[in-house]
């Protein structure tokens, strides 16, 4: 696991996390896990059922979203034929906690292993893709590396290489031994993803540039992989500005690794 610590700092991660304690009711074709991650802290996590035999997408979601955020948005995700379960982190939604990119990073496994447990338990398939979102991407691609035997799929959407490419994107100080090591390492933590891989970026994108998808396409040490660019789509309007190549990109993604004999029901 990449050493974080060195970003762990008051003054720097003012500038990666903006948490947003919002929470709605949950809705009727879901459920909501809580998952213990610490003594004292819970994530909470949301699961939209579209139908039983349908495998599952594992999202972690962007900057200042939260897990009810997807209400609306698990719906399109039921017309390509996937479940849909949406990971907050500490701080966020209705989780405790204060996130640091320490405990985002530890907290995924704890929450990977339980949702892979729970899901059988349920009565559900726990075939899953994995899928992270800006923020997202760095548990997303930790996963991937981690589980490569246990996870049919990756996805990344309006991503970057390392956390410290962002910092200079935004005009941030990014320099010095520790933040070189951070990006080495991350860099080759993607070299070593040995999955088949879908990247998803807007043409546009002012927060992480489109070249940051390019880099991640580009270091992926897969065979298997896709890189869609969505033209004129920025950072938080991606979905939207290409809702038909997105979802297709996703379906197509899916459809090709998933060999259970209940697909299409």
């Amino acid at each position: 696991m990449i050493d974080f610590s060195p970003l762990d700092q008051t003054s720097i991660l003012s500038f990666i996390f903006y948490p947003r304690k919002d929470f709605s009711d949950c809705p009727g074709n879901a459920f909501d896990l809580f998952i213990p991650v610490d003594s004292s802290v819970s994530i909470s996590c949301r699961f939209y059922i579209g139908h039983p035999q349908w495998p599952w997408i594992l999202y972690f979601h962007g900057n200042g979203e939260v897990v009810s955020d997807y209400d609306g948005m698990a719906p399109l995700y039921h017309q390509i034929e996937v479940n849909l379960g949406v990971a907050d982190y500490r701080g966020y939604g209705a989780s405790s906690g204060v996130p640091t990119l320490t405990d985002l990073v530890r907290d995924s496994h704890v929450i990977f292993r339980t949702v892979k447990e729970e899901l059988p338990k349920r009565g559900f398939r726990n075939d899953l893709w994995v899928m992270g979102r800006s923020l997202g991407s760095i548990s997303a691609l930790e996963l991937a590396y981690q589980y490569h035997d246990e996870i049919k799929g990756l996805i990344i959407e309006s991503g970057a290489v390392s956390v410290v490419r962002i910092f200079g994107h935004l005009g941030l100080p990014a320099y010095g031994s520790a933040l070189e090591k951070i990006d080495h390492e991350c860099v080759e933590t993607i070299r070593k993803i040995v999955i088949p891989s879908l990247i998803i970026h807007g043409e546009m994108d002012s927060l992480i540039p489109v070249e940051e998808g390019q880099d991640l396409y580009q270091y992926l040490g897969t065979d298997q992989k896709k890189l869609l660019i969505i033209p004129s789509a920025d950072h938080n309007d991606i979905l939207f500005v290409g809702l038909k190549e997105y979802f297709e990109a996703l379906q197509q993604f899916i459809e090709t690794l998933d060999d259970s004999p209940t697909k299409g029901v």
